[in-house]
């Protein structure tokens, strides 16, 4: 299966530690920014329905401002309490100054 590629912001629209809320398909998602590179994760945080995007980048790291678990960047994983689920996590791909995500596993 071929997958769909969806240019979802320019490379140099974010600075390092920076995100932007976005929706692609119905989806809430969230870019991310790191020192390392570019994420895209849902937006809302698993725990409890709220905005990730209200929160803050530590490394590859990512808290929630509302109760403050943090979710891994790479895998979505709830890495503190309360939140104990993970958040998704989509493949990034930057061509051309534009970084792309797709929905598709």
């Amino acid at each position: 299966m071929t997958s769909t590629w969806s240019a979802i912001a320019e490379v140099d629209e974010l600075d390092t530690d920076e995100m932007k809320a976005f929706e692609l398909d119905g989806r809430r998602l969230l870019l991310v920014r790191t020192a390392e590179r570019f994420y895209v994760v849902d937006e809302m945080c698993s725990h409890e329905d709220y905005s990730l995007a209200l929160g803050c980048i530590k490394g590859q790291r990512i808290k929630c401002s509302l109760h403050g678990s943090y979710f891994d960047l790479d895998s979505g994983e709830a890495l503190d309490e309360p939140a104990d689920e993970p958040i998704c996590t989509y493949r990034v791909k930057v061509e051309n100054d534009r970084v792309y995500t797709t929905l598709d596993a």
